[in-house]
């Protein structure tokens, strides 16, 4: 397909306000599903042909677009909307049995890889469609509930229970305006999806589907491994991963730097020592940081402890690079007694193996490090898209492989959409509906 260059920003507040079939319209034209298309023609081969292959898979996308929690639902709709089933592709009138979707979501079920290709093609368009796409990233893992409440006791499959599905917890942590601490505790049976948004344009660029048991952190690794073997123009091009503290691991800031010399913009968890406010920075006597990364210099006539200014990051200095602290006194014209003898005047460099976790290469007390952590919002907007306008607050799913498939459907649906909005912006044609299949 013909890639069209496109120069405007844009902004997915554009696809939520366009109506039902409009939106769907974007997605038939523009999901490149042709070779699934194919596969499945195939497979079912010269039998009975009353319901094709590709009118069913229209149909499966309706039900993504049209918020569908379930197939009967999506059949009353085809039942008395003619114009969404002469969308789809049902030109005789006549609507699916809930069979007829029991047995072609079954062959799709297995088709996992191929949906995932998909998804990963219309990444590779939006690379191209969008200007700096994929340059700032963000990371987080999200609940899925299980349409099983819990673990059953039978190990038989029969579609009836979840045998895949474990329990997951997730604990929150905060401080009130008036200084108590805050804790909530989060608890579901069911999967965790990992995610990677682009946190500019609000778009998935990689994602994972695994039990609610398995753990952020390593999942992380392998999914931004795994990114970079498939969209590695993509990594090159990423300059920023924001994260929650969730993420917050020695050996995630070392992959992210050291081999993708990706900066990492992830929260802390206090891991010190109960009354351990501080801690004396190596080779200087008279300097001390807290884990939150603020860095002190102090009088040692007076005693008076102030905040050292961010003087930068430097690259190429050390192994993998300095953070340059300024003499306060000097930037703000501050009086200090003992500046004249004061042996960080002239400002001084951490290395930052000093603590790969609060020394970054983005300065955690600069501003610079706040306005990108502000960014990672858009992975929650993007995982409260999931839940409201593709229904998996409420929906009717039992198995990993069932979930990873509709998971990946509907981020397919969402990647379209943007594709379709960002080219029609561009081209003034509009092509015919979807042929008769």
């Amino acid at each position: 397909m013909a890639i069209i260059p496109q120069q405007t920003f844009f902004v997915w507040s554009e696809i939520e306000n366009l109506g039902d079939l409009e939106r769907l319209r974007l997605v038939l034209e523009y999901m490149p599903d042709e070779e699934l298309m194919r596969v499945l023609e195939k497979e079912r081969g010269k039998g009975r042909d009353d319901y094709p292959v590709r009118a069913m898979w229209n149909s499966i996308l309706a039900g993504v677009v049209f918020e569908h929690t379930s197939i009967e639902s999506l059949r009353r709709e085809l039942l008395r909307n003619g114009q969404l089933r002469f969308m789809c592709g049902f030109r005789n009138g006549k609507v699916p049995g809930a069979y007829v979707y029991t047995r072609f979501l079954r062959k799709l079920f297995e088709k996992e890889e191929m949906i995932n290709e998909i998804f990963n093609k219309l990444v590779d368009e939006l690379e191209e469609l969008l200007p700096g796409f994929g340059k700032n990233l963000a990371i987080d893992g999200k609940a899925i509930s299980s349409f099983a409440k819990r673990e059953n006791k039978t190990k038989r499959e029969d579609g009836r229970r979840d045998l895949d599905a474990d329990w997951g917890i997730k604990k929150y942590k905060g401080v009130w305006e008036d200084g108590t601490a805050w804790s909530k505790v989060v608890k579901w049976f069911g999967y965790r999806l990992h995610l990677i948004v682009d946190a500019d344009y609000e778009l998935p660029v990689a994602f994972e589907v695994t039990k609610a048991s398995v753990s952020e952190i390593k999942q992380a690794h392998k999914i931004i491994d795994k990114l970079n073997e498939r969209h590695a123009e993509l990594i090159e091009r990423c300059e920023i991963l924001t994260a929650d503290r969730g993420y917050d691991d020695t050996k995630l800031y070392e992959k992210l730097w050291d081999e993708y010399e990706i900066k990492p913009v992830i929260d802390l968890r206090n891991m010190w020592k109960d009354g351990e406010e501080t801690r004396q920075l190596e080779d200087y006597e008279n300097v001390v940081y807290n884990y939150k990364g603020n860095v002190y210099c102090v009088c040692m006539e007076t005693g008076i402890k102030r905040e050292m200014c961010v003087g930068g990051f430097e690259k190429d200095r050390k192994e993998h690079g300095t953070l340059k602290k300024l003499c306060p006194a000097k930037e703000y014209g501050i009086e200090c007694k003992y500046m004249e003898k004061c042996k960080v005047k002239q400002g001084i460099r951490i290395d930052i193996k000093e603590d790969r976790r609060i020394f970054t290469p983005i300065d955690r007390a600069s501003y610079k490090w706040k306005r990108y952590y502000t960014t990672r919002i858009a992975v929650e907007r993007v995982n409260s898209r999931i839940d409201g306008s593709f229904g998996f607050e409420r929906h009717y799913i039992r198995g990993k492989k069932k979930m990873k498939t509709r998971v990946g459907i509907a981020l397919c649906v969402m990647l379209a959409m943007a594709v379709g909005r960002i080219k029609e912006k561009q081209a003034d044609k509009m092509r015919s509906l979807v042929k008769s299949a």
